[in-house]
Protein backbone atom coordinates (compact mmCIF):
# COMPACT_ATOMS: atom_id res chain seq x y z
CA UNK A 1 0.00 0.00 0.00
CA UNK A 2 2.40 2.34 0.85
CA UNK A 3 3.68 2.60 -2.94
CA UNK A 4 0.01 3.97 -3.42
CA UNK A 5 0.57 6.55 -0.93
CA UNK A 6 3.40 7.75 -2.55
CA UNK A 7 2.29 7.91 -5.91
CA UNK A 8 -0.79 9.33 -4.24
CA UNK A 9 1.65 12.94 -3.40
CA UNK A 10 3.86 12.21 -5.92
CA UNK A 11 0.72 13.22 -8.38
CA UNK A 12 0.20 16.39 -6.42
CA UNK A 13 4.16 17.24 -7.94
CA UNK A 14 7.50 16.02 -7.51
CA UNK A 15 9.20 15.32 -4.76
CA UNK A 16 12.19 13.72 -2.99
CA UNK A 17 12.17 11.17 -0.39
CA UNK A 18 12.25 13.35 2.76
CA UNK A 19 9.58 15.85 1.20
CA UNK A 20 6.94 12.43 0.66
CA UNK A 21 7.79 11.95 4.61
CA UNK A 22 6.61 15.18 5.63
CA UNK A 23 3.58 15.29 3.73
CA UNK A 24 2.91 12.40 4.58
CA UNK A 25 3.67 13.24 8.35
CA UNK A 26 1.48 16.18 7.80
CA UNK A 27 -1.15 15.02 6.54
CA UNK A 28 -2.29 10.87 6.64
CA UNK A 29 0.00 10.00 9.94
CA UNK A 30 -3.28 9.24 11.45
CA UNK A 31 -4.20 6.95 9.25
CA UNK A 32 -1.00 5.19 7.01
CA UNK A 33 2.72 6.14 7.64
CA UNK A 34 6.16 4.85 7.10
CA UNK A 35 9.70 5.23 8.46
CA UNK A 36 11.95 7.44 5.38
CA UNK A 37 13.83 4.02 5.06
CA UNK A 38 10.56 2.25 3.93
CA UNK A 39 10.24 5.21 1.51
CA UNK A 40 13.44 4.96 -0.53
CA UNK A 41 12.94 1.55 -0.65
CA UNK A 42 9.69 1.32 -1.98
CA UNK A 43 10.36 4.16 -4.16
CA UNK A 44 13.54 2.18 -5.90
CA UNK A 45 10.90 -0.55 -6.52
CA UNK A 46 8.55 1.82 -7.81
CA UNK A 47 11.04 3.23 -10.41
CA UNK A 48 12.41 -0.33 -11.75
CA UNK A 49 8.38 -0.74 -12.21
CA UNK A 50 8.21 2.24 -14.31
CA UNK A 51 5.72 4.25 -12.32
CA UNK A 52 8.10 7.16 -10.76
CA UNK A 53 11.13 8.29 -12.76
CA UNK A 54 13.99 9.90 -10.63
CA UNK A 55 16.80 12.65 -11.37
CA UNK A 56 19.55 14.73 -9.04
CA UNK A 57 19.05 18.05 -8.34
CA UNK A 58 22.47 19.33 -7.70
CA UNK A 59 22.45 21.74 -4.19
CA UNK A 60 24.97 24.45 -3.15
CA UNK A 61 26.63 23.66 0.30
CA UNK A 62 24.61 20.92 0.74
CA UNK A 63 24.62 17.08 -0.75
CA UNK A 64 22.54 16.58 -4.22
CA UNK A 65 19.21 15.38 -3.93
CA UNK A 66 16.87 12.87 -5.67
CA UNK A 67 13.87 14.07 -6.92
CA UNK A 68 10.87 11.36 -7.85
CA UNK A 69 7.99 12.24 -10.54
CA UNK A 70 5.32 10.00 -11.23
CA UNK A 71 5.22 8.55 -14.97
CA UNK A 72 1.84 8.00 -16.97
CA UNK A 73 2.22 4.11 -16.01
CA UNK A 74 2.17 5.67 -12.03
CA UNK A 75 -0.84 7.29 -12.50
CA UNK A 76 -2.52 4.82 -14.32
CA UNK A 77 -1.44 2.25 -11.59
CA UNK A 78 -2.99 5.08 -9.13
CA UNK A 79 -6.04 5.49 -11.05
CA UNK A 80 -6.54 1.22 -11.01
CA UNK A 81 -5.98 1.27 -7.27
CA UNK A 82 -8.53 4.09 -6.29
CA UNK A 83 -11.15 2.55 -8.47
CA UNK A 84 -10.69 -1.04 -6.55
CA UNK A 85 -13.54 -1.86 -4.00
CA UNK A 86 -12.41 -2.52 -0.79
CA UNK A 87 -14.53 -6.22 0.08
CA UNK A 88 -13.36 -7.02 3.56
CA UNK A 89 -12.66 -5.13 6.37
CA UNK A 90 -8.95 -3.54 7.39
CA UNK A 91 -7.63 -5.45 10.21
CA UNK A 92 -5.64 -3.43 13.16
CA UNK A 93 -2.92 -4.20 15.41
CA UNK A 94 -3.82 -2.11 19.11
CA UNK A 95 -1.28 -2.54 21.68
CA UNK A 96 -3.34 -1.14 24.30
CA UNK A 97 -6.10 -3.47 23.60
CA UNK A 98 -3.54 -6.82 23.76
CA UNK A 99 -2.53 -5.16 27.19
CA UNK A 100 -5.91 -4.63 28.35
CA UNK A 101 -6.82 -8.15 27.85
CA UNK A 102 -4.20 -9.08 29.38
CA UNK A 103 -4.52 -7.11 32.68
CA UNK A 104 -6.03 -9.18 35.34
CA UNK A 105 -2.31 -10.52 35.39
CA UNK A 106 -1.53 -7.16 36.89
CA UNK A 107 -2.46 -4.96 39.42
CA UNK A 108 -5.15 -2.19 39.51
CA UNK A 109 -2.94 0.76 39.98
CA UNK A 110 -0.64 -0.67 36.75
CA UNK A 111 -3.44 -1.03 34.68
CA UNK A 112 -5.55 2.00 35.49
CA UNK A 113 -2.09 4.29 35.08
CA UNK A 114 -2.00 2.61 31.36
CA UNK A 115 -5.33 3.78 31.00
CA UNK A 116 -5.58 7.32 32.41
CA UNK A 117 -2.15 8.34 29.75
CA UNK A 118 -3.68 6.60 26.76
CA UNK A 119 -6.64 8.71 27.50
CA UNK A 120 -4.05 12.02 27.80
CA UNK A 121 -2.92 11.26 24.73
CA UNK A 122 -6.04 10.25 22.61
CA UNK A 123 -7.37 13.66 24.30
CA UNK A 124 -4.63 15.62 23.05
CA UNK A 125 -4.42 13.76 19.68
CA UNK A 126 -8.48 14.69 19.16
CA UNK A 127 -7.47 18.50 19.87
CA UNK A 128 -5.03 18.27 17.35
CA UNK A 129 -7.21 17.19 14.49
CA UNK A 130 -9.87 20.02 15.81
CA UNK A 131 -7.87 22.78 15.44
CA UNK A 132 -3.98 22.42 14.05
CA UNK A 133 -4.99 19.65 11.83
CA UNK A 134 -8.13 21.81 10.62
CA UNK A 135 -6.14 25.00 9.73
CA UNK A 136 -3.36 23.49 8.25
CA UNK A 137 -5.98 22.22 5.53
CA UNK A 138 -7.66 26.11 5.15
CA UNK A 139 -4.04 27.31 5.06
CA UNK A 140 -3.75 24.97 1.90
CA UNK A 141 -6.58 25.73 0.69
CA UNK A 142 -6.15 29.42 0.70
CA UNK A 143 -2.46 29.13 -0.93
CA UNK A 144 -3.61 26.51 -3.41
CA UNK A 145 -6.99 27.22 -4.51
CA UNK A 146 -6.73 24.36 -6.94
CA UNK A 147 -6.62 21.92 -4.28
CA UNK A 148 -10.36 23.06 -3.45
CA UNK A 149 -11.76 19.80 -4.76
CA UNK A 150 -8.67 17.80 -2.54
CA UNK A 151 -9.96 20.03 0.65
CA UNK A 152 -12.93 17.65 0.79
CA UNK A 153 -11.49 14.48 1.09
CA UNK A 154 -8.68 15.99 2.92
CA UNK A 155 -11.35 16.71 5.59
CA UNK A 156 -12.98 13.61 5.29
CA UNK A 157 -10.16 12.02 7.06
CA UNK A 158 -9.39 15.33 9.39
CA UNK A 159 -12.65 14.68 10.73
CA UNK A 160 -12.79 10.77 11.25
CA UNK A 161 -9.41 11.48 13.39
CA UNK A 162 -11.33 13.70 15.20
CA UNK A 163 -14.18 11.57 15.74
CA UNK A 164 -12.01 8.35 16.00
CA UNK A 165 -9.99 9.92 18.85
CA UNK A 166 -13.48 11.18 20.63
CA UNK A 167 -14.83 7.64 20.60
CA UNK A 168 -11.07 6.19 22.10
CA UNK A 169 -11.32 8.94 25.26
CA UNK A 170 -14.96 8.13 25.73
CA UNK A 171 -13.98 4.03 25.37
CA UNK A 172 -11.40 4.83 27.98
CA UNK A 173 -13.41 6.85 30.69
CA UNK A 174 -15.80 3.96 30.53
CA UNK A 175 -13.30 1.17 31.29
CA UNK A 176 -11.46 3.31 33.83
CA UNK A 177 -14.99 3.96 35.61
CA UNK A 178 -15.78 0.16 34.85
CA UNK A 179 -12.38 -0.83 36.49
CA UNK A 180 -12.48 1.92 39.56
CA UNK A 181 -16.11 0.46 40.74
CA UNK A 182 -15.30 -3.23 40.18
CA UNK A 183 -11.32 -3.73 40.83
Amino acid sequence: MLDYALLGFLNYGSMTGYELKQNMEGSTSHFWTAKLSQIYTTLKAMEKKGWVRSSIQAQKERPDKRVYTITAEGRSSLQKWLAEPLTELAHHKNTLLLKLFFAAQTDRETTLALLHLQKNLHQRQADFYRTKSRDLIQSIVQRSPALEKEVIFWEATRRFGELYEEMYVNWLDETIKSLEEKL
